[in-house]
């Protein structure tokens, strides 16, 4: 039915002339439910970690924004703000704006180092076209270390094209960014602060930001109206609070960058490692992965929050001998969500990335699914807009949501059953470690992490594989128990 009509105007913004510009791959020894990967679109280009410098806005026109029923034409372009620049956000911007419609691109943080261990699958290089600069190291191996520090290498299966690749979120988010505004969104340099109607009523949706243009120290406060927003503010999102997204339980992640020796980082040239073990975390992982010039070494938890700090101090006593002599010369932490929020749509708002809470469980990987969630969130606008000519309402936005629970709700789940089986214990890990060292285990779970698709198995070593898993299980649980009855009452 037709919506009242409301004359608004959007907000003028300063125009100046337009300048061109702890993912983890653990997940690879848990589950072969996973994806397809799309056709690579997007168009390359040459960056090695400049920071955004350009950050103007190309100045809003004042139009009519008389509200039509969601389907009429609008008679200008659909016009979407979307609230974070890291992956999730970049990649929704760059489709929108290809796609037609008026982007803004808001990010308070242009050189933001977010903590991270920048693991990115090998399918998510082709199906985002990212160029080789922002790939600090290809792994080829990888060790899974038990609580006992019994070690299995992991990786024999892979090919001499195969790898997974390692990122600093500062050189790809800023990639990223730049690229989309190659195509077409601006990039406004501003904080969000709230919304004011998520597109629920028949207005259009006010934003409230604080403005920092010209590398202002004190935001100047400003308001922007919009058709959509796409929340892609991370795991704190205030544009999630604004739409009363509800809270989920998360993971805190500390990580040390660490600059170590040439003969030591020698070792770590093509080599991630991954720890488990209630010292280094009682429900996570610890890992020392490569990067450009320096190694990250971090760890992570859910149930025991205020002691990160004391298993990180144990994750730097498992790996001291192999990082002797280096130098910490940055610390993160960062929250981590374990699940997506109650909420992801109201009105013609939603979200993305990790403001939804789209991070694995056993695995902490997030990069490759902040990517594809804003960028199918946006495919979602563009299609259901026609290109950004018609109105869209809360069903087309929901429509994006279908389509990824259909998708990716397997995997999710059977990675949560993981974490909870393979975690729970020091003899549940020892069975994890001791199955990883299984080449049909390697060569099923690096196929799905690296193509994001379920790989076709055979059947005999299915049923193997399933009898050494309950095997394994049992054989933890046992242990366990014998520890248990050991400890004196």
């Amino acid at each position: 039915s037709p919506r009242t009509s409301t004359a608004t105007t959007i907000a003028r913004v300063p125009h100046r002339p337009s300048q061109h510009s702890l993912d983890s791959p653990v997940s690879k020894m848990a589950s072969s439910m996973t994806m397809a990967s799309a056709a690579s679109t997007l168009k390359s280009s040459n960056f090695h970690g400049k920071q955004v410098r350009s950050r103007d806005v190309r100045a809003a026109a004042v139009v009519n924004t008389d509200v039509v029923a969601a389907g009429a034409p609008l008679g200008r372009k659909l016009r979407v703000a979307v609230v974070g620049g890291g992956p999730a956000g970049a990649c929704a911007a760059e489709t929108l704006a290809k796609g037609g419609c008026e982007t803004f691109l808001i990010e308070r943080k242009m050189d933001n180092c977010k903590p991270c261990g920048g693991a990115i699958p090998l399918c998510m290089v082709g199906e985002f076209d990212l160029p080789e600069e922002i790939i600090d190291r290809k792994v080829t191996k990888m060790k899974m270390i038990s609580p006992s520090n019994r070690a299995v290498d992991v990786g024999q299966t892979l090919n001499d094209k195969e790898y997974i690749g390692m990122c600093r979120r500062e050189v790809m988010d800023d990639f990223l960014r730049k690229r989309a505004k190659s195509l077409g969104a601006n990039l406004v340099n501003g904080l969000f602060m709230k919304l004011e109607d998520p597109g629920v009523g028949n207005g259009a949706i006010t934003i409230h930001y604080n403005d920092y243009e010209a590398d202002a120290k004190v935001g100047e406060a400003k308001t922007m109206e919009v058709d959509v927003v796409i929340g892609a503010d991370g795991a704190n999102s205030r544009v999630a609070k604004n739409i009363d997204a509800g809270e989920y339980d998360y993971a805190i992640a500390f990580q040390e960058r660490i600059k170590i020796p040439d003969e030591k980082m020698e070792y770590y040239k093509d080599l991630a490692e991954m720890y488990v073990g209630d010292d280094v975390s009682p429900d996570f992982y610890g890992w020392v992965f490569p990067k450009y010039d320096h190694v990250a070494v971090g760890t992570g938890t859910v149930v025991n929050k205020t002691a990160i700090k004391t298993y990180q101090a144990a994750m730097r006593k498992r790996a001291e001998e192999k990082c002797a002599g280096g130098k910490i010369i940055r610390v993160e932490a960062h929250p981590i969500p374990e699940h997506p929020r109650p909420r992801r749509v109201q009105g013609r708002v939603t979200l993305v990335g990790d403001a939804a809470g789209y991070v694995t469980k056993c695995s902490g990987e997030g990069i490759y699914f902040a990517a594809k969630s804003g960028r199918m969130a946006a495919e979602a606008v563009v299609e259901k807009s026609q290109n950004g000519t018609l109105a869209v309402d809360e069903a087309d936005l929901r429509s994006y949501l279908d389509k990824w629970d259909r998708k990716y709700w397997a995997t999710y789940k059977v990675l949560d059953i993981l974490q909870k089986v393979f975690y729970r214990s020091n003899p549940a890990r020892e069975a994890f470690v001791e199955m990883c060292a299984d080449e049909y285990v390697q060569k099923m779970t690096f196929d799905s992490y690296l193509y994001k698709t379920v790989v076709p198995g055979n059947p005999i070593d299915d049923i193997k594989l399933l009898g050494n898993t309950v095997a394994s299980i049992v054989r933890a649980n046992a242990l366990r128990n014998a520890a248990k009855a050991q400890v004196p009452m």
